[in-house]
């Protein structure tokens, strides 16, 4: 028989009690310790026996409380207090557990206590509960951690002082490094973060104070500030508990998420600690290399992955980052022996910890670097074993691109045409990207009128995608139809505003042509304030300053660009403002080393065949 939902009901109220009761009592009888808990039968008569009584220990961290008498009075008000609860009166119910929670001094009670107020949303009863639970048990920690996340929830942040240093207190050394990270993630959800952040420094006085605890401390106030929008408080944050503690990894850990040209004081803290920390953690040294690599530092980030791969060469991942900086610094022997040992190591037995997914990413990414290694040494055959070694669905595309690209440097186009038509269309994004691909296949077969063609009907249906609209005026330009070049160009200005390369791509067509190469300073200065690392843009800059007569400029800046990144157009460049001071034999050289990086350059081939340069 199905029971009516009112004895659903009940039944469910009567056992959650029973269970919550059976957990937690024990006879007081020394003779009979495992004796069963006595049964209130249906219907029963009144024993005349003496009712025996239970105790309710607490959970592990409660301390222990004297026994109190779980009576059939008290059984029946938790039982009450459940049933009203669950039928619709919250307020009733939760009244009826708390007041059983005190008279029992349960830790258990009070904590359902505090669930049925907030299931009711009233952070007010909660709170009451929590805190007649804290004067019950002064000394229980989950009492405490509950008022502190209520008051929190309730943006009742300057109260949270004396508990908050009462948590840290009772917490020992060891677990420090997990409770920081849990206050600086539920003060971070506080509606006024800066009190948040004041209020946590408050409480953390002594802690910041002590150097076994300063460097944590001052980080966990750190990231605070820097929630809260205060950079400079936050980068001070992260020196002070330098100072106290100069071995804790937690300030550099903060500093590194505020290096930016704007603080140029947060990166001398993580150097600092990676120069005086020889057992510094490899996480830190791998994150400083992906920011160097962010800031298009790539020379400062190979340094820093160097010296941890010579340190560290167990460690499979930071070999992987280092081959590819070395592929994309053109040092192609270098790159491909990292690889091939980040392979290896990906599958040893001492990097099995490392999640199966990312390891999987990683090697696939691997593969996809030797194989276009392969390609720049014309060994085509060698890049398509290492195309064939992906067997991952989620990098099909990337695969078949390259195998596309593979067939078209074989003079195959309309096979490499049909690879990339053949991808799935999961997404719109896949779709995009398919698209893309057809096109660079088409621009690098130099077939730009079929690839102009594709791109203009392409952005006439979006006409607002900045990507089409670039790609369409570096295409504009390989037709010599300079006006549309210009005139894309400028609508992407106008589009985004924020576009390095549309302002860096304007000006140095006009420079390159020795045209308004005011304008063309001024355009390629714009470029260089969005993106004031990056080398390609320093070259332009440079080579619009040669145009303008001002030769010493343009070396200093296209050496500067030159060394952070040799890529044989800058080489081009560089060399040509060398050749005509007369450093001649320094512009060779410049100019062996770029042919060494990619004989094909267009920018190098067409510079040495007008000077009639043959290095």
């Amino acid at each position: 028989m199905i029971p009516s939902p009112r004895r659903h009901r009940l039944a469910a109220a009567a056992s959650l009690v029973l269970l919550a009761c059976a957990a937690h009592a024990q006879t007081s009888d020394p003779a009979a310790p495992n004796s069963p808990a006595p049964i209130i039968e249906r219907n029963a008569p009144p024993r005349p026996a003496v009712r025996p009584r239970v105790t309710a220990p607490k959970p592990a961290s409660e301390p222990a409380a004297q026994p109190s008498a779980l009576t059939a009075d008290l059984f029946y008000e938790i039982l009450m207090g459940e049933m009203t609860a669950r039928s619709g009166d919250p307020g009733s119910g939760y009244a009826l557990v708390l007041d059983a929670a005190r008279r029992l001094r349960d830790g258990k009670l009070f904590q359902r206590a505090v669930e049925i107020a907030l299931q009711s949303r009233s952070g007010d009863a909660a709170l009451a509960a929590a805190r007649a639970w804290q004067e019950a048990l002064p000394t229980s920690r989950d009492a405490r951690r509950i008022e502190l996340q209520i008051l929190i929830a309730l943006n009742r942040i300057g109260e949270t002082v004396e508990p908050l240093r009462a948590e840290v207190a009772a917490t020992s050394q060891i677990e420090r490094p997990l409770l920081m990270a849990v206050i600086a993630r539920n003060y971070s959800r506080a509606s006024d973060k800066k009190l948040a952040a004041s209020v946590v420094e408050r409480a953390l006085v002594d802690e910041l104070k002590s150097p076994t605890t300063g460097g944590l401390a001052w980080a966990t106030v750190g990231r605070l500030r820097l929630n809260a929008g205060d950079n400079s408080g936050a980068l001070e944050a992260a020196r002070k508990g330098q100072e106290v503690d100069p071995a804790s990894d937690a300030p550099p850990a903060l500093a590194l998420e505020l290096i930016d040209p704007n603080q140029p004081l947060a990166e001398p803290i993580v150097t600092r600690y990676l120069a005086s920390n020889t057992k510094a953690t490899p996480d830190l040294r791998i994150a400083y290399a992906r920011v160097l690599v962010e800031n298009r530092r790539y020379s400062d980030a190979q340094t820093q992955l160097q010296a941890l791969t010579t340190a560290r060469p167990e460690l499979a991942e930071p070999w992987l980052l280092l081959g590819s900086l070395q592929m994309q610094a053109k040092q192609d022997s270098a790159a491909e022996t990292s690889l091939k040992r980040y392979i290896e190591l990906s599958s040893s037995q001492s990097n099995k910890d490392v999640d199966a997914a990312d390891r999987k990413r990683g090697v696939t990414q691997a593969y996809l670097a030797l194989s276009q290694l392969a390609e720049r040494r014309k060994d085509l055959a060698g890049a398509e074993r290492w195309l064939a070694r992906i067997d991952s669905t989620e990098d099909l595309t990337l695969a078949q691109t390259r195998r596309a690209g593979l067939l078209a440097r074989q003079g195959k186009l309309p096979q490499a045409r049909e690879v990339i038509r053949a991808l799935p269309e999961r997404t719109p994004d896949d779709k995009k990207q398919k698209f893309l691909a057809e096109v660079q296949l088409l621009r690098d077969a130099k077939q730009y009128q079929a690839a102009y063609d594709m791109l203009a009907q392409a952005s006439a249906a979006a006409p607002d995608d900045g990507d089409l609209v670039y790609d369409q005026a570096m295409v504009a330009e390989k037709l010599n139809r300079l006006d549309d070049m210009e005139r894309l160009l400028r609508r992407l200005i106008q589009l985004k505003p924020e576009s390095q390369n549309a302002y860096n791509a304007l000006g140095y067509s006009f420079a390159d042509r020795k045209i308004r190469l005011d304008e063309a300073r001024t355009l390629i200065q714009k470029a260089v304030q969005l993106a004031p690392e990056d080398p390609f843009i320093a070259d332009s800059l440079g080579w619009v300053e040669f145009r303008l007569g001002n030769t010493a400029e343009a070396i200093r800046i296209l050496e500067a660009a030159y060394k952070t990144r040799p890529d044989p157009e800058i080489g081009a460049h560089f060399g040509e403002v060398l050749w005509s001071i007369g450093q001649k034999d320094r512009a060779v050289t410049i100019w062996k080393e770029a042919l060494l990086s990619d004989a094909e350059n267009e920018t190098l081939q067409e510079t040495l065949k007008r000077l009639r340069v043959k290095p």
